[in-house]
């Protein structure tokens, strides 16, 4: 085999391995960005009265009727306690921008309450899960709690993209040392 023929082969096997990898980079970050097929949400549309932490709000009672707020815990998420400086406070920060004034959608869990009676939903603001915008800004964990599974891989894929990235509680120059639940088993 001549140096040309040798030098050519060489470059061809240079150009597959270079596509492999770009290949597979794209198929890395395809499947973290990639959603589940789209699907409406099934819920009630409800005025968000205030904001409680990052992983809470507080809305209206039902036909306006005069009352206290109830409180809503967004289902598969765990945000720093507002405690825990400085992500909780951040997240908090974050779900009211996310939200604003605007009306949300609550989508029911299967289990629609918590061991604190609160209303368990996934959380809707104009086609977006805010569960997963919280998440996927590194500013909440994704955590699974059966049986109310329906997003979980979204949630999953979220958490993973903002861990790769390095963003929110995720920065390397400034991580979260102890996941929430910890910090209040240890702060209680």
């Amino acid at each position: 085999m001549s140096q040309d023929q040798e030098r050519s082969r060489f470059q061809s096997w240079r150009w597959w391995q270079r596509l492999g990898v770009g290949c597979g980079l794209w198929l890395l970050v395809a499947s973290l960005t990639a959603c589940q097929s789209p699907m409406s949400a099934q819920g009630t549309l409800v005025k968000v009265e205030q904001i409680a932490n990052g992983q809470a709000i507080e809305i209206s009672p039902a036909n306006n009727s005069p009352g206290t707020p109830e409180r809503v815990r967004l289902i598969g998420i765990d945000a720093p306690d507002l405690a825990q400086q400085p992500w909780g406070p951040a997240a908090k920060q974050q779900l009211e921008r996310l939200i604003g004034s605007k009306p949300v959608l609550l989508e029911p869990g299967l289990e629609s309450r918590d061991r604190y009676e609160r209303t368990l939903a996934y959380v809707w603001l104009d086609g977006k899960l805010l569960n997963e915008k919280l998440v996927e800004a590194g500013y909440a964990l994704a955590v699974p709690r059966s049986p109310n599974t329906k997003y979980d891989q979204r949630l999953k894929r979220a958490q993973e993209k903002a861990r790769l990235m390095g963003v929110g509680i995720w920065n390397p120059n400034e991580p979260m040392r102890l996941t929430p639940a910890e910090f209040r088993a240890q702060n209680r």
